[in-house]
């Protein structure tokens, strides 16, 4: 297949959405490459990234990517960088996307990436190339490079949720003693059975949601992105979204003694994936309410014969105590030769710095 790729500025918005949600509708990309992720993410920060479509001979959209590019700090000075799904600003992409790639028409993946890929290698004005959040076969890895580094990897933890079906939806018989030990103690302590769920479905459950979840999570953690008015913008805006696509969900979680938690999650072509939470304090030392939460969603979506209940990237204890499987992501670092980056290399094999250091 003949293809051709190119970059160009954005265009209006009304036109990149039209684009993207066709592609969409033709691919099979993750929710991270969709239009509800894409346009939460414009809509919330002040970003410019470019446009690279990968078009036919019809000019029709084989693959559509966003592209970021940004003069990224080294140990040796700056390093012009471009950033496939992020902008280079620490803060817009907060967010965190994972699952990153090239948004391909079906059937049309392996060219799209060849394009996409050549018209990459063709700029000149980059000498790193980020690729965050990226399955360990992803086809971007193959851009030609002096060096290809991984930055990090991360499990994703998930539960099978046919498993937890063909259990007779005994999800805790899936898991380690401990684990269901954990869980039916702070059941037993919280009246025996496992918390209800309400779903937001209006703009102003959305609303109070959010705000129960940012009193929640104020003061928990040191780098605290709720403490970010553009992310709680991001996640608002996912949710507005999802009302009407169903795409994105916000989840409270009560019992007889009142809140026991929130979850925002994804719904993405057969998989739920859970992107934020809070939980109320535990109300003893057995007191679980995190994992009530989770196990009381993943009861939900095995009700809604989704394939998956993941956790998203995290290396965390308690996700891997909820899941009965997993798979890995890695964050890559592709750099080309220049002078500055080869001594660079050469310092960090000596102190045996890495690049993230």
């Amino acid at each position: 297949m003949a293809l051709t790729a190119q970059f160009s500025s954005l265009p209006d918005r009304v036109m990149l959405g039209a684009r993207w949600r066709e592609l969409e509708a033709r691919g099979a990309a993750s929710f991270f490459l969709g239009w509800t992720w894409i346009d939460a993410w414009l809509d919330s920060y002040a970003i410019r990234p470019e446009l690279l479509s990968v078009t036919d001979a019809n000019g029709d959209d084989m693959g559509l990517a966003l592209v970021g590019h940004a003069m990224q700090p080294r140990l040796l000075g700056r390093a012009a960088t471009l950033f496939l799904s992020e902008s280079g600003d620490p803060v817009a992409d907060r967010p965190y996307v994972e699952y990153n790639g090239l948004l391909a028409a079906a059937g049309a993946e392996s060219d799209a990436t060849l394009a996409a890929l050549a018209a990459i290698a063709g700029r000149n004005d980059w000498r790193v190339f980020r690729l965050a959040g990226v399955l360990p076969d992803s086809p971007m890895l193959a851009l030609p490079g002096r060096r290809a580094t991984r930055l990090d990897a991360s499990p994703v933890y998930q539960v099978d949720l046919a498993a937890v079906r063909d259990a007779g939806g005994d999800y805790l018989s899936l898991l380690s003693a401990n684990t269901r030990s954990q869980v039916r103690r702070a059941m037993k302590d919280r009246g025996g059975a496992m918390p209800g769920i309400a779903v937001a479905r209006d703009l102003d459950e959305i609303d109070a949601g959010l705000g129960e979840m940012l009193a929640l999570n104020t003061g928990r953690h040191a780098d605290n992105a709720w403490d970010d008015p553009a992310f709680r913008t991001f996640v608002r805006g996912l949710l507005v979204r999802g009302l009407a696509n169903g795409q994105v969900e916000l989840l409270r979680l009560t019992d007889a003694g009142g809140l026991v938690g929130l979850l925002v999650n994804f719904i993405y072509r057969g998989v739920a994936m859970n992107y934020q939470s809070a939980f109320a304090a535990p109300l003893s030392p057995r007191d679980k309410p995190g994992l009530l939460c989770h196990a009381a969603a993943v009861a939900r979506y095995a009700g809604m014969d989704c394939a998956r209940y993941s956790l998203l990237a995290g290396k965390d204890r308690y996700k891997q105590s909820l899941a009965t499987c997993q798979e890995r992501l890695e964050w890559w670092a592709i750099e080309r030769f220049s002078p500055r980056l080869e001594a660079e290399a050469f310092i960090r094999r000596i102190f045996r710095r890495p690049i993230s250091a």
